[in-house]
């Protein structure tokens, strides 16, 4: 259960408490603007630096976490490796990024970040971003989705993440045919409703075998469904 989900069963409320994190005051306080008209987002706190965001993401137990990269001390890919460290109640971290940085981006990737959201994105992009990491899925921007792709297609390594083992095996050997395509459609960046009509299901039935999917696999959310399927040669690019 997301930490969002489990917010909500403990308190019956649906607000998404959000905190934010980046060194530039006036950035937070126009994310502050944004979020702070929406009914359903409560902005819990503000950090400026990597080890203020860990330690105010543990006081204030926030359901996302709006993390900027560049910030002093401790950065923002240090910060969510160890947000994401402390276990299955840890908030989703949504990764503030550019498009043109891949070591950022596959560094986000390896630290856990469950979102990646590109500066230029407008208002209405960085609520819904935040309402989707809410609810337990990932997000990958579809822009981000072709980097990841592009850069599996290169031989050997280059995001340094990939890699297979007697445990990825096991786990894909649990899963059923239709599981598995649903697997190869999410790496393809598909929506759950594009999933739905291109395999002729229901939304909702979609929705049950992806979270069956990430239970099988023991992952988090669709991001880093997108990454093991990649790495274990799930899908190849271009295939």
């Amino acid at each position: 259960m997301s930490a969002a989900a489990q917010h909500a069963a403990d308190t019956g409320s649906p607000t998404v408490r959000v905190l934010l994190a980046d060194d530039q005051h006036l950035v937070r306080t126009g994310f502050r603007v944004i979020l702070e008209v929406e009914d359903d987002i409560e902005v819990v706190g503000e950090a400026a630096d990597g080890e203020r965001a860990v330690t105010m993401t543990r006081a204030t137990r926030p359901d996302v976490v709006l993390m900027d990269v560049e910030m002093p001390g401790m950065d923002g890919l240090e910060a969510t490796r160890r947000i994401v460290a402390d276990g299955p109640r840890a908030p989703a971290v949504l990764i503030l990024t550019t498009f043109d940085r891949d070591d950022y981006l596959f560094a986000a990737l390896r630290a856990g970040a469950s979102g990646f959201l590109l500066k230029n994105g407008t208002p209405e992009e960085l609520v819904e971003a935040i309402r989707v990491l809410a609810r337990g899925d990932g997000l990958l921007a579809p822009e981000i989705t072709r980097r990841v792709i592009s850069t599996f297609a290169r031989p050997g390594d280059p995001a340094g993440i990939a890699h297979r083992g007697p445990d990825a095996e096991a786990a894909l050997a649990e899963l059923t045919p239709r599981e598995r395509e649903v697997l190869m459609l999410v790496a393809a960046g598909s929506s759950n409703a594009e999933i739905a009509t291109t395999i002729h299901l229901g939304e909702a039935t979609v929705k049950t075998h992806v979270s069956r999917v990430l239970a099988k696999l023991g992952l988090r959310d669709r991001v880093q469904a997108v990454v093991f399927a990649y790495e274990n040669g799930v899908v190849r690019p271009g295939g």
